[in-house]
C-alpha cells in the first residue's frame, strides 16, 4: 500500500473518529513576475522563494481532536492539536519529523505515526 493510499484512509478514519485534519504540504517553490515563453516554458523575473507548510519536518496531517475535560475543569470540551505523520509499514521518520512530533507531544498535543487507519482509531 502506498503512503498516499494510507494517508487517504487515515484522513477518513480521523474524520470518522471526530478529529479534523488537514494535509500539510511542505516544500519550496519560486514566485515572481512570470512570463510564458513561446516554447511553453516560464521565465520568472524578480524570483523569490516561497516556503509552504508549517516548518521543515512538520507532519503530513495536522489538525485538532475534541477532548472532554474532566469534571474538575467544568466538563468543557477543548480542541487538542494533533500532528499525524503518515508512513508506509517500513517507512522511517526523518530526524526533523521525529523532533516535530516530540515537540508537539511535549506541549500537550497528540503526536503519532500512522501506518494505517487503525492507528488513528486507537487514539480517538
Amino acid at each position: 500500500m502506498s503512503e498516499k493510499s494510507i494517508q487517504n484512509s487515515v484522513m477518513l478514519a480521523a474524520s470518522q473518529s471526530g478529529m479534523t485534519v488537514w494535509r500539510n504540504n511542505t516544500g519550496q517553490a519560486w514566485t515572481g513576475d512570470a512570463t510564458r515563453l513561446k516554447d511553453g516554458s516560464i521565465l520568472i523575473r524578480n524570483p523569490r522563494p516561497l516556503h509552504a507548510g508549517l516548518c521543515k519536518g512538520s507532519s503530513d496531517l495536522i489538525g485538532i481532536r475534541p477532548v472532554v475535560v474532566t469534571a474538575e475543569m467544568l466538563g468543557q470540551t477543548i480542541a487538542q492539536f494533533a500532528a499525524v505523520e503518515v508512513k508506509t509499514p517500513k517507512g522511517k521518520l526523518s530526524e526533523q519529523q521525529a523532533k516535530f512530533l516530540s515537540f508537539v507531544e511535549s506541549k500537550g498535543g497528540l503526536a503519532l505515526v500512522a501506518r494505517s487507519a487503525d492507528d488513528i482509531l486507537t487514539v480517538a
